[in-house]
């Protein structure tokens, strides 16, 4: 991060010998030992600190991809127990009383039916 050279360095510590003197310096170098520290300590409580905030925007923003796609399938693919699907026929295209004629064809229109590929599951017992 810093670069400082061994001279540099070297300099450094003649200056604070002649300015400090060597009976306060290892006083000093304490003090500036702990300010370093708590420096540090709050660049890492900082940048934890962001750390979160990115990390719960990213969840934030999984979530509602999530969210979307999950309407999405569920616009496509209706229950399957017909809670919340709506009716497939609507009461006004179907006669009351239907001939046995238009039963006939109606009959032989419409494939038999096969069971679901995808049965649900009881809500209250055990699954099979």
């Amino acid at each position: 991060m810093f670069d400082v050279a061994p001279t540099e360095l070297m300099l450094v510590v003649v200056v604070a010998l002649v300015v400090i003197g060597p009976k306060d310096l290892p006083k000093a170098m304490r003090f500036v030992g702990k300010w370093v520290g708590k420096a540090r300590g709050m660049a890492r409580h900082f940048r934890s600190g962001l750390d979160t905030m990115m990390r719960e925007a990213e969840l934030e923003e999984l979530e509602k991809k999530w969210r979307e796609q999950n309407e999405a399938i569920m616009r496509e693919f209706p229950r399957a127990d017909g809670a919340d699907a709506p009716p497939m026929i609507p009461a006004t295209s179907v006669p009351a009383e239907p001939s046995t004629e238009d039963a006939d064809q109606l009959a032989a229109a419409t494939p038999p039916e096969t069971p679901e590929t995808h049965a649900v599951p009881p809500k209250d017992g055990p699954l099979p």
